[in-house]
C-alpha cells in the first residue's frame, strides 16, 4: 500500500511508482512464504482458546442485546474513549481509558446463565483499540484493592467461554476488600438465589468519584460503588415486562474496608440518587412516566 500512499501524496513520477510497484508484486508472488501474517493479540489466554473477537460486533441486533435492554446511561459509543462501548454476548458496558476500568458494566442474568464452571483467571483485553492503555492483573498487585468484578464471576458459570469473559480486565475495578468481600459479595450472592428461583434480573453496575489512584495513577479508584437491579418475574422481559410495580433495587456503597461487616440492605438508595451522582440516566426505554416513579423509590422489601 506504501506506493498508492506515495502517488496520492503528489509523486511527478507515476511510471517511476508503478515499476516500482509491479517489482514488488513480483517479488512478494514469487518469494518464499517464510513468516506467518501478523495478527493482533487475543483478548485473553482463556481455558479453551475463547478470545475477545466477539466484543465489537457487527450486527446492529446484537448490540441491541438483552444487556441494554433498560438503556445505555451514559450514552456510550465507539469514539469517546472515556465512554468506550463494548458489547459481549456476556455483559455490556462502558470503558473509561482515563480511568483504566469500566464505567459502567450492564448484563441480565437468568437461571440458565447459572452452571458449575470454575473462576477461570484474571486478563489483559486486547481487543480494546490502539492507542488505549492496556491493564494488566499485576497493576492490582500489592495495592491493597482487590479485582472487584463488575459482572461477577459466579453469574457467568454456564459455560467456560461466559466465565472467562469476566475476568477481562476490562470488567475489573478497584474494590477494597472489605466492599468486595463484605455487602458487595452479599448483594452478588442474593441476586444469584433470586435467578435460581426463576426471576430474570437485569443488572448495572459501577463506580463513582475518585481520591486516589495505583499502578502510578494508571488505574483510578473510585470512592463509591453503586449498583441496580430490575427484578422480573422469568416470564416477563424488559423493557415491556417492567411496570410501577417492578421490584428495582438500588445500592450505594463506600468503597471502604470499614463496610466489610454490613448488610447491603443498610446501603439501599433511589436510583435518582446515583443518576445525580453520576451524571446517568437509567431505565431509559420504559415509558417516562413509569420511569419517573421507579427512579424515585428506594427498596423496601
Amino acid at each position: 500500500m506504501m506506493f498508492f500512499r506515495f502517488y496520492k501524496q503528489g509523486s511527478r513520477t507515476p511510471g517511476l511508482v508503478l515499476a516500482l510497484a509491479c517489482i514488488a508484486l513480483t517479488f512478494l508472488a514469487c518469494g518464499p512464504r517464510t513468516n506467518a501474517p501478523v495478527t493482533a493479540p487475543p483478548a485473553s489466554t482463556p481455558r479453551d482458546g475463547v478470545t475477545g473477537s466477539d466484543a465489537r460486533p457487527a450486527d446492529l441486533s446484537y448490540r441491541l442485546s438483552r444487556h441494554l435492554a433498560l438503556g445505555n446511561p451514559s450514552g456510550a459509543n465507539e469514539n469517546d474513549p472515556d465512554n468506550y462501548l463494548i458489547v459481549r454476548k456476556q455483559y455490556a458496558l462502558s470503558y473509561n481509558d482515563d480511568a483504566g476500568h469500566a464505567n459502567w458494566v450492564s448484563w441480565n442474568l437468568r437461571e440458565d446463565d447459572l452452571g458449575v464452571v470454575e473462576r477461570g483467571q484474571f486478563a489483559p483485553d486486547f481487543s480494546l483499540p490502539g492507542g488505549f492503555t492496556i491493564v494488566t492483573p499485576r497493576d492490582y498487585t500489592g495495592s491493597g484493592y482487590d479485582r472487584g468484578h463488575l459482572c461477577p464471576s459466579g453469574d457467568r458459570t454456564a459455560t467456560v467461554e461466559d466465565n472467562d469473559a469476566t475476568f477481562l480486565m476490562t470488567n475489573i475495578i478497584p474494590q477494597a476488600p472489605g466492599n468486595n468481600q463484605g455487602p458487595w459479595k452479599q448483594l452478588e450472592d442474593e441476586s444469584r438465589e433470586m435467578a435460581r428461583t426463576g426471576l430474570n434480573l437485569y443488572i448495572i453496575a459501577g463506580g463513582a468519584g475518585s481520591k486516589r489512584s495505583i499502578a502510578r495513577g494508571k488505574i483510578k479508584v473510585p470512592a463509591v460503588m453503586w449498583k441496580i437491579i430490575v427484578v422480573l418475574p422469568g416470564n416477563q422481559q424488559a423493557p415491556e415486562g417492567v411496570s410501577e410495580a417492578t421490584r428495582v433495587i438500588a445500592v450505594r456503597i463506600p468503597n471502604n474496608n470499614r463496610v466489610r461487616n454490613r448488610d447491603w440492605r443498610n446501603f439501599r438508595v433511589s436510583p435518582r440518587q446515583i443518576e445525580e451522582e453520576t451524571g446517568y440516566r437509567f431505565l431509559t426505554t420504559i415509558p417516562a412516566g413509569i420511569r419517573e416513579v421507579l427512579v424515585q423509590r428506594v427498596d423496601t422489601q
